[in-house]
């Protein structure tokens, strides 16, 4: 669908590249085709954006989503990935021979990666087979944002989705059941180990230095379903290392908080 440049080591040019826009926007340190952006945004005022799906060592490859991932893969993992993008034409040699030309949705995932600046990272336990075990999503300035499905193959399917869907998705993965009373005294670690479903959500906000995401700051929510009632866990102030619980209101008040610390 689209073309975004990235600098970095340039793959061997493929067949079949397209002539490069006269008329280009800076995104960070990637520069995708002017238009781009509205264009993307239309479609998804109609409806979700599906992306694809792909693996961690083709997005390494790219430099996208990198700072969120678990780890590096090898050189050897990651000079299959740049063969397997070029054979498919997604990745080939920039106009000046010092960027690369990452093409289709795999250039709309980088160039919306590169316009965020806050991402929440949930990842939950107790998953069956088909569902994913870790969720992002990096909202956009305009009331959208990326969310990246990772299973447990570590397959990542990415799309665009408006912000208020993608939080009814996500609430609707996360643990659920009826709102423990906060003034409640509880043992956390024990509430931890018996729950059959839990969930860590992390919400980073960072500014961007070339191709490397800082945190500026980033706060964490806890949830844990433990016979039908569901824990709603934060950071002491006083003591991070230890977990206290944080009073959320009413049937939305865990979307609520969650839009809260994404403000």
């Amino acid at each position: 669908m689209s073309d975004a440049e990235r600098d970095g080591p340039a793959p061997e040019p493929g067949p079949g590249r397209e002539p490069r826009p006269e008329a280009e926007a800076e995104i960070g340190d990637a520069s995708v085709p002017e238009g781009l952006v509205p264009a993307v945004l239309h479609l998804v005022d109609t409806g979700p954006v599906l992306l694809g799906a792909y693996t961690v060592a083709e997005l390494t490859a790219v430099d996208a989503i990198v700072d969120f991932l678990e780890a590096r893969p090898s050189d050897e993992v990651l000079a299959e990935a740049v063969r397997s993008l070029a054979a498919r034409q997604l990745l080939l040699a920039g106009s000046d021979g010092e960027q690369v030309q990452v093409r289709g949705d795999l250039g709309i995932i980088v160039a919306f990666q590169r316009r965020a600046r806050s991402v929440l990272d949930a990842r939950t336990t107790g998953t069956g087979p088909g569902e994913p075990w870790r969720i992002l999503v990096l909202p956009q300035p305009e009331d959208i944002c990326l969310m990246v499905r990772i299973d447990a193959l570590g397959v990542h399917q990415i799309g665009l989705h408006k912000l208020d869907e993608a939080l009814r998705v996500l609430i609707d993965w996360l643990p659920r059941g009826h709102l423990a009373d906060p003034d409640e005294a509880i043992d956390t670690d024990a509430v931890l180990a018996a729950s059959e479903r839990s969930a860590l959500v992390t919400v980073t906000h960072f500014t961007a230095q070339g191709s490397a995401e800082v945190a500026t700051g980033s706060t964490d929510l806890i949830l844990a379903r433990d016979d039908g009632r569901l824990h709603v866990l934060a950071r002491d102030p006083r003591d991070l290392k230890q977990l206290v619980p944080d009073r959320v209101d009413g049937r939305d008040g865990v979307r609520d908080r969650l839009v809260g610390l994404l403000t």
